[in-house]
């Protein structure tokens, strides 16, 4: 049987003992304290820098509104996914994206906009391009996200690609319309425009309007107005669905497949992550000219004219997806 321990007979340990172990911890919450505060603030410093020299390269025109014309790609755009199949060319003034059996690839700016707009010149994959998606696209985050789309869906060799444009405000989409061009987009560069301003979204091809999404709020429609976006785009493979909804397969011993980008030009109010707060003040809103823009009515009825020769589909017109009735927006846009 084990000895029993008398604790009275313990004897007890001074106080001055535990004065070293009390200093010593004391001084390393301090240490670490101050470390951490060192490290927090050059984090800190060193994003206010990197956002500071992005915004200076980028301001050319004004305090208040970004204007950037024949803006390279290296200095407003980053390779997001992809790797060797996104190239940079030409000292910054072209962009290619590829798509291989393995991956596609893509881009995104390096600055969020609130409000704006962007046209960006973009040559499609030529050839037989069935099965292949180029994407161009404003986006925020989360699950009640904006966005604004063009999507080109590939076609085989001598059909016309389909122009698939969508808008979703604070999460909801399903607002598709699409359109057969009337050019060949892989012939030359064709200009794609979006603009979004607090009146309305325009979908622009060579600076004539295809679609309108107006601000309707009052009639109880969500518009995107408080959500910063970035703009996005890429290439990718969905044969699954995209040409003839899957019928068309990809025929990968024409790979790669290539689209081409140049001459991005941005007129907008351009985010700020640190500050929360955007580029253009109160008076820009009402006498900038792109954060006022909206169609007249030569303009709309030139857009109406250019729907009802080039628009193959309308979510407003399809009664099967939509058996209650068209959205409350399609009797104003």
């Amino acid at each position: 049987m084990p000895p029993r321990i008398n604790l009275q007979h313990q004897p007890p340990r001074s106080t001055k003992q535990f004065l070293p172990y009390l200093a010593f911890i004391i001084f390393s919450a301090i240490f670490v304290f101050k470390l951490d505060i060192l490290i927090s603030q050059k984090i800190f410093t060193t994003e206010y820098n990197q956002e500071r020299t992005t915004y200076k390269s980028i301001n050319k025109s004004s305090d208040n509104t970004v204007e950037a014309r024949n803006g390279t790609f290296n200095q407003h755009f980053i390779v997001s996914w992809g790797e060797e199949r996104a190239q940079v060319l030409n000292d910054g003034e072209l962009l290619t994206l590829s798509l291989d059996r393995k991956s596609g690839s893509g881009f995104q700016s390096r600055r969020e906009l609130l409000f704006g707009k962007v046209d960006m010149q973009m040559k499609l994959v030529p050839g037989n391009s069935a099965g292949t998606v180029t994407t161009y696209y404003f986006s925020s985050h989360g699950d009640f996200h904006d966005e604004i789309d063009f999507e080109f869906l590939g076609n085989s060799s001598g059909n016309p690609y389909t122009l698939h444009t969508n808008i979703f405000s604070q999460g909801k989409g399903a607002r598709e319309q699409q359109f057969f061009l009337w050019f060949d987009p892989t012939a030359d560069f064709h200009t794609y425009s979006i603009l979004w301003n607090p009146k309305c979204v325009l979908w622009l091809v060579d600076n004539i309007a295809i679609r309108e999404f107006k601000n309707i709020e009052n009639l109880g429609v969500p518009y995107l107005r408080d959500q910063p976006m970035r703009i996005y785009s890429s290439l990718w493979d969905a044969e699954d669905w995209a040409t003839q909804h899957g019928l068309v397969k990809t025929d990968w011993s024409l790979a790669p497949f290539t689209a081409a980008y140049r001459n991005y030009s941005l007129d907008g109010c351009v985010w700020s992550r640190l500050t929360r707060t955007s580029s253009c003040t109160d008076a820009d809103f009402s006498t900038k000219e792109v954060l006022t823009t909206e169609l007249d009515r030569q303009s709309r009825s030139r857009m109406k004219k250019l729907q009802r020769d080039h628009m193959v589909y309308d979510y407003c017109k399809d009664r099967w997806r939509f058996p209650k009735g068209p959205a409350r927006e399609c009797k104003h846009n």
